[in-house]
């Protein structure tokens, strides 16, 4: 127990020196368990863990959605989302930051990443927003709370991860995710509402749009929503598996991309270099947190945790609230999916003895992280946003994060205290 503990502060300790958090799960989990078996098991239980991981025929999904979004993004459609959006929204009070919220999320929809989602966004979405005279902290509030969305609202990269470790149906994660995306969009919505209505200054309406314009913009998307709705409405019918449907959406983002000509030679191989990129930075990482969780489960913290909560005699729920309040915190520092990569190996045979629902757990543990990212005083997504737009204060950012917080609390305890939001689909699904 006291080793995982002091494997946990170097860890810490070596992500912010700035190591990057693969190549540091991966010296404390040898050191530790070097220390605790000796060096020669110590690397043989390393290259085995990464050859089982790398051989791994569920993971083939990843490089295939990574693929997928990066077809999409050469294609342009984060500017025509945002401007189907901003038609069908920019009149209202707020409608801007609205429109931004609802193109982060079908953005985010193919991406599968909240990061690339409001580093994207907070191009696209910031200068209308600024020329129509919103506030910054308002505006770029809405585009780093919008980009996390993009890990919840499948096909998502995070469920993906969570399914593997947990060993949970990847399928069943992608359709129990729809209901909790869309509800926490709106309430995103309806927070931004609020304010433009208790201080209209904040996001002024911007000029209506006639009704032929609107749908010409919608047109724009029509590819990429049908893509959606086949990738989704293919695994929910049992017309094919995870794998396939990433297989398919990374196809039929290539066409739509060629369709709309924004995809030259150059810019094929660049989405494949960018989708490489991406797959070999979330395999190091997992490399690292499968060789650190043997070094845990080495030291003992599971079966401790699990001590622990059978001696506090509490119910399932305070469990699971005393969980999201770590991923709370974990989300100041890290990004979703070193979190989930850290957390998934401990937890899970800590709830799993509860008769908690895994796939219920995995989206509250989406949405918590999702509350992690824009939560002060660090928040990943708000120093994305930072980066992209280096002329808006830091502290307006954090002032503007504060009504989509909210929104988030209200999304996890609905989704706590009814489960069904998450759970309907996919029991119809069964």
């Amino acid at each position: 127990m006291e080793a995982s503990l002091i494997g946990f502060a170097a860890l810490l300790l070596l992500a912010f020196l700035g190591l990057p958090l693969g190549f540091a799960l991966i010296s404390v989990g040898v050191i530790g368990f070097a220390f605790e078996r000796g060096l020669t098991p110590a690397l043989a239980m390393s290259g085995q863990q990464i050859l089982d991981i790398s051989t791994n025929f569920g993971l083939s999904v990843l490089p295939l959605f990574m693929l997928m979004g990066a077809f999409i993004h050469r294609a342009g459609l984060a500017e025509d989302l945002y401007d189907a959006a901003n038609a069908w929204l920019g009149h209202r009070r707020g409608g801007l930051a609205m429109a931004t919220v609802a193109a982060c999320a079908g953005f985010g929809a193919v991406s599968g990443s909240s990061l690339a989602t409001a580093a994207t966004m907070a191009k696209v979405a910031m200068p209308p927003m600024r020329r129509y005279g919103y506030a910054d902290s308002l505006a770029a509030g809405s585009i780093a709370s919008g980009g996390t969305l993009g890990i919840l609202i499948p096909p998502s990269v995070p469920l993906v991860i969570y399914g593997i470790l947990a060993e949970v149906d990847i399928g069943q994660l992608f359709i129990a995710g729809i209901l909790p995306g869309i509800l926490l969009a709106t309430l995103y919505i309806l927070g931004i509402a609020l304010v433009t209505r208790i201080n209209p200054a904040l996001g002024p309406a911007g000029p209506a749009v006639e009704r032929t314009q609107k749908w010409r913009a919608l047109a724009r998307v029509w590819g990429v929503l049908l893509l959606f709705v086949v990738v989704l409405g293919g695994i929910y019918f049992g017309v094919f598996t995870p794998t396939e449907a990433a297989g398919i959406g990374a196809t039929g983002a290539f066409l739509f991309a060629l369709l709309r000509r924004r995809l030259d030679w150059h810019g094929f191989i660049g989405a494949l270099v960018d989708a490489g990129k991406m797959t070999g930075m979330i395999f190091v990482v997992a490399f690292g947190a499968l060789i650190f969780a043997n070094f845990v489960n080495l030291a003992g913290l599971p079966g401790a945790l699990v001590d622990a909560v059978t001696a506090l005699d509490v119910s399932p729920l305070v469990v699971v609230l005393l969980i999201c309040l770590i991923y709370i915190v974990l989300g100041t520092v890290f990004e979703s999916l070193g979190m989930l990569l850290l957390t998934v190996p401990v937890f899970i045979p800590v709830v799993q003895p509860l008769g908690i629902d895994l796939v219920w757990f995995g989206i509250v543990v989406i949405i918590v992280m999702e509350i992690g990212l824009i939560t002060p005083p660090i928040g990943m997504n708000v120093f994305i946003v930072k980066s992209a737009l280096p002329d808006v204060e830091l502290w307006a950012i954090f002032k503007g994060i504060g009504p989509f917080v909210a929104a988030g609390i209200v999304c996890l305890f609905l989704i706590l205290f009814v489960p069904d939001i998450a759970l309907m689909l996919p029991k119809l699904m069964r």
